[in-house]
């Protein structure tokens, strides 16, 4: 079985900043971390590895260079093969023109049985490259993926999340599966699996590589762009009502006739 992962660096949004001038995000000095739903979805395909043997797991990532230190640790984690497509070319992209690049890494890389990829991205949180990948490249999707059910030789059984609960689908096998957070606990990487990593080359391709022309990739072909990142303004304090049922609701009611809202 051949399973490609969909992964993505990302700044530490608990240590990221914007600057209220430019309105743009404050990356420098800001650590770099693994999308958190991006591990949950390489732990789906390390988990079928774990049960089907002759399973190969490649990890892919469009970004710079330093990206490979993420690559290393999907590596460490349990991965065989790391790709990155890196280039100038590739700088600026929207979630539309990132599906485009990530279309030609995984048809670069050949036959596949999955697609796994993270629910969203904490630094946009769009969840739209998943969906767009499975539309460029044809395949049938599962969204919100919290448990894989049953793997059979055509399809795949899984649960898909909802706000109050969770469906059941059957998916045509090959298929692109984006998983949450409730899906599993993601392993560690080992000592060993580090050493190794650090050991093993990371396939980089770029435009060139994957024949894919300058003008359908990056901020050329990106029809949406950022004009501004913005923090809202903090809350007011909220103010706790005291006495009995009947007492509160006559003083909410008399707040809000106070500030005209009713």
């Amino acid at each position: 079985m051949k399973i490609i992962v969909c992964v993505k660096q990302v700044p530490d949004t608990t240590e990221i900043k914007v600057d209220p001038v430019k309105g743009t995000l404050m990356r420098d000095g800001v650590p770099s971390i693994l999308n958190p739903d991006d591990a949950n979805a390489l732990e789906a395909a390390l988990k079928i590895k774990d049960e089907y043997p002759n399973t190969e797991v490649d990890v892919v990532s469009m970004g710079p260079q330093q990206a490979s230190y993420v690559l290393r640790e999907c590596l460490a984690m349990g991965a065989d093969r790391a790709f990155l497509l890196s280039s100038m070319a590739f700088g600026g992209a929207d979630t539309c023109s990132t599906s485009t690049t990530l279309a030609y890494g995984v048809n670069k890389i050949g036959e596949y049985d999955f697609i796994f990829a993270g629910r969203q991205a904490i630094d946009g949180d769009t969840a739209q490259v998943g969906p767009q990948l499975a539309q460029r490249l044809g395949l049938p999707i599962a969204t919100y993926v919290q448990s894989i059910r049953e793997i059979r030789e055509n399809s795949v059984i899984v649960e898909r999340q909802l706000e109050d609960g969770y469906e059941v689908l059957e998916v045509n096998r090959p298929c692109l599966l984006t998983a949450v957070k409730e899906m599993n606990e993601p392993r560690y990487m080992t000592i060993i699996g580090i050493e190794q990593a650090y050991k093993q080359e990371i396939t980089v391709w770029d435009e060139n590589d994957l024949d894919l022309d300058q003008n359908d990739c990056g901020l050329k072909a990106s029809p949406t762009k950022v004009f501004r990142s913005f923090t809202p303004p903090p809350k007011g304090k909220g103010e706790m009502l005291s006495g009995t049922v009947t007492e509160m609701a006559h003083s909410l009611v008399a707040k809000l006739t106070e500030k005209h809202i009713l």
